[in-house]
Formats: C-alpha cells, sequence, structure tokens
C-alpha cells in the first residue's frame, strides 16, 4: 500500500530532525509548495556556536525551566525558525510545513507537538497556509494558520 504525502513528508521531516542537537526535544521541519521541498530545518544552536550536545548540558534542563518556558536561556534555533530562514519569501506564500518533534531522551515521538508562540508569529508572516504536526507514526494533526491569526494566542483573556 502506498503511502500517503502527509506521511511522506512527515519522515522526511523525521529524518530531518535526526540532525537536531538539542538534549531535551528534538524537532524536525520542512516547507513543501506544489509537491516541491522548499527547504528544511532542525533544533540546534546557530551556525558557528557550540551546541549542548558538544557542551553535554541544557541550560534549560539545568535551571529546572518547564517545558515551553523562558526560550530565550535556549541555545536552539528551533527547526520552524530554521526552515523559514532557509527559504524565500516567495516560495513559502501558500506552502506547507510539516513538522515532527521527537523526545530527546527516549527518542519517543512528542504526540503533542506544537510549535511555539514565536514559531507561529514567523509561519504567519512567512506567508505558509497549513501546518502538519505528527502525532504517531501514522497520525498526524493538520493546522489551517489562519486560526492561529485569529485566535491570537499573545492576547491574554480578561478576567
Amino acid at each position: 500500500m502506498r503511502i500517503d504525502k502527509e506521511n511522506y513528508y512527515l519522515d522526511i521531516a523525521e529524518t530531518v530532525l535526526e540532525r537536531g542537537t538539542c538534549l531535551r526535544r528534538n524537532y524536525g521541519a520542512i516547507i513543501v509548495k506544489n509537491d516541491e521541498i522548499i527547504s528544511t530545518g532542525y533544533s540546534g544552536a546557530p551556525r558557528g556556536r557550540k551546541n549542548c550536545t558538544s557542551l553535554k548540558f541544557c541550560m534549560r534542563d539545568k535551571l529546572n525551566i518547564p517545558s515551553g518556558q523562558r526560550y530565550e536561556l535556549c541555545r536552539s534555533v528551533h527547526a520552524e525558525a530554521n526552515a523559514i530562514i532557509s527559504a524565500p519569501r516567495h516560495n513559502m506564500i501558500g506552502a506547507t510545513l510539516y513538522l515532527v518533534g521527537r523526545d530527546a531522551k527516549t527518542g519517543e515521538i512528542n504526540p503533542d507537538s506544537d510549535s511555539c508562540s514565536m514559531c507561529k508569529r514567523l509561519i504567519i508572516n512567512a506567508g505558509i497556509t497549513k501546518v502538519v504536526i505528527r502525532r504517531t507514526k501514522t497520525t498526524y494533526s493538520a493546522i489551517d494558520v489562519r486560526d492561529w491569526i485569529f485566535n491570537d494566542d499573545s492576547l491574554q483573556e480578561e478576567f
């Protein structure tokens, strides 16, 4: 049986994440438009800087910072950001970003993977219209980026 396109591209993104250098979670992202891969990205330190696998420690782990908080202390550039940096904007308009996350310690796919609020902003501004995130080896969620625009997570609800 032939693999569907979403899982085909997610498998490629999963291979890309194997280049990641984060000691917590590694992500792989690819941007696809008209069935062409425009760019790839994985989580890792900026070019020329030492990465966590070389340093053998994660500052956020060392400081017991929970997942999803204090990204400014993280050495890594996120996979989505690296993929966007590597692609011309005119190629990203109307494209789909495929994202896979894996726990660096267990090697298991992270079923709760999601783009952080900063990466969501980058995806919106890049003109990407859809994000497909792997949940298990064969299941995924497809997100219409317009939902991120209209459901602005940067605005807090009034109490």
